[in-house]
């Protein structure tokens, strides 16, 4: 065993996890000089916000695969579009239906409504208003995103005028609104949007970013804040919009990476994290599957909390209470997804060609009756046989994703639940099949596909543990209920980046604000270590 320590190697700071969070943590720690060092178990950074080349020829961005909320500042302060980044905006989101052409919401409103009118006048007339008030509480919600969690413990004059400001804020939303915020917090997405909305075909679509890594049915309560969570989308200035990354989503992770290796941060990829070394309450710094120790001030953890406390710190260096509390987190993934290498174009059977309508998202969501019945197949420890699917054409906005003429499809699919009947360890046997559900349901709205797949990648909840680190295959490192959210994510008061071990922090999106590939965990532990001189 070798030991690069205080008196040989120093470092200010080692970041476990090369996601895009703890790249994000370590630019941000770097370019005020600090002596940073980031440690990937995989053979490229990105965590699960990577692309891959996995059929020659065609690139997968393999989980993470759109982005709207990575936070502008970061990308200012980080410098992020002279590394590279280029987004493409997602201006269109088209729900087939398997009878008929199915909604398209554009990127012109007027259009949206004509569409909208053909399902129901009332909606059609609806529509703009309930955008302007969720873009309203989208705005008054985002400040809590972009600084730490309050704490409505503290005296500190400091967290007091935080929350006074919080107060201000919500009083000045209105009756109406304050209103319409409580409901969101409580509700279900589906009875929330019925009382703006009265077509199904147009409910289903919108109430989907309600349960996105969420063990839920579109109908259970709490689902209506995650969609306000999706909602909050931006990207160049604009609200709800959601892009794609020229390059796949691991071009964020790159860039983010470039800007921490320009500031000159370390990154190693092949160095898997065993342990993190603790003595006397108080972290020292790392030991690597490969025996090595590194030895810093401060050890900063990317990964997902319980991967964090239960394997690599261990509950015999943590406080009885913390444990449990860390027990009780929880993760419950739901989802999967699916990549395809296509030969070809393959057309929407009622809405054929390769138009705008399909350069954007894809919702496979006819009713929010076939939602729910996919729920049922999850709540009963199995995956569902019509899931709701949604994809995008990567090949569309990039051409070099793919070769000439051929295509790449992007799926994530919902519901697959990690803990299946069988157990977890039988994933791999029900992988395929899986799959094969996927390609089923797709090919109803897509006849001509299965002739025209080359390749396809299928990824299990199982799969996204064991090769991505996220416990229970959770693409947010733990539900987004309200209960794990704000000053107790991921455990009441420890919700400020801070550990139970002294110079041990949390920047992965199992910290304030959650999850989605938005950098503001990674971004904000940075700023709140470095204020108080942790590093």
């Amino acid at each position: 065993m070798s030991a690069l320590g205080t008196s040989g190697n120093p470092y200010d700071a080692i970041v476990v996890g090369a996601g895009h969070n703890g790249l994000a943590c370590a630019a941000y720690l770097a370019k005020e000089g600090r002596k940073v060092l980031v440690l990937e178990r995989r053979h490229l950074v990105g965590g699960a916000a990577v692309s891959e080349s996995l059929y020659p020829g065609f690139t997968y961005s393999v989980c993470s695969y759109v982005v709207s909320l990575l936070r502008p500042w970061i990308i200012r302060d980080l410098e992020l579009v002279k590394h590279g980044l280029k987004i493409v905006p997602l201006e269109c989101s088209y729900t087939p239906q398997p009878d008929d052409a199915g909604l398209c919401r554009w990127p012109d409103p007027d259009k949206t409504r004509e569409e909208i009118r053909r399902l129901s006048p009332r909606d059609a007339d609806t529509y703009p208003e309930f955008g302007r008030a969720v873009s309203r509480l989208s705005r008054f919600v985002k400040p809590f995103i972009d600084s730490p969690a309050p704490d409505p413990l503290s005296l500190k004059p400091k967290d007091l005028w935080q929350l006074m400001g919080m107060g201000r804020a919500f009083r000045e939303l209105g009756d109406d609104l304050t209103a319409l915020q409580f409901k969101l917090t409580t509700m279900g997405g589906v009875d929330f949007l019925r009382e703006w909305f009265e077509s199904d075909q147009l409910i289903a679509p919108m109430s989907c970013s309600g349960i996105i890594g969420t063990f839920l049915g579109v109908n259970s309560p709490g689902t209506a804040y995650v969609l306000l969570h999706h909602y909050m989308g931006e990207i160049d200035g604009s609200s709800r919009a959601w892009g794609f990354p020229v390059g796949g989503t691991g071009a964020i992770s790159e860039a983010i990476a470039s800007s921490a290796r320009s500031h000159g941060a370390e990154i190693r990829c092949n160095a898997a994290v065993e342990k993190i070394l603790v003595k006397g309450g108080k972290t020292y710094g790392v030991a690597l599957q490969s025996g090595d120790e590194l030895h810093s001030k401060t050890v900063i953890s990317g990964c997902e909390p319980r991967l964090t406390f239960n394997t690599f710190v261990g509950a015999e260096h943590l406080p009885d209470e913390f444990v449990t509390q860390v027990s009780r987190y929880k993760a419950r993934g739901s989802s999967g997804k699916v990549n395809i290498a296509l030969d070809r174009w393959v057309d929407f059977k009622h809405r054929p060609g390769d138009g705008m309508h399909v350069r954007g998202d894809i919702a496979i969501a006819p009713s929010t009756d076939y939602l729910e019945r996919a729920y049922d197949d999850a709540k009963y420890g199995d995956f569902s046989k019509k899931p709701y699917i949604n994809l995008v054409f990567p090949s569309l906005l990039d051409r070099n994703m793919a070769p000439p003429g051929k295509h790449v499809m992007s799926c994530f699919v919902q519901y697959a639940p990690y803990d299946i009947k069988e157990g977890p360890s039988h994933w791999p046997e029900k992988r395929e099949a899986f799959g094969d559900a996927v390609v089923d349901t797709l090919a109803d709205y897509m006849p001509g596909l299965k002739d025209a797949i080359l390749h396809r990648q299928v990824l299990t909840p199982w799969d996204l543990e064991q090769d991505f680190g996220l416990t229970e295959g959770n693409i947010f490192h733990g539900e987004l209920g309200l209960e794990q959210l704000l000053f107790q994510r991921p455990v009441a008061g420890w919700a400020r980046y801070k550990t139970p071990v002294k110079n041990l922090w949390l920047c992965g999106s199992g910290a304030h604000p959650g999850g989605g590939v938005m950098g503001a965990p990674g971004g904000l532990a940075a700023k709140e270590m470095l204020k108080q001189r942790a590093v």
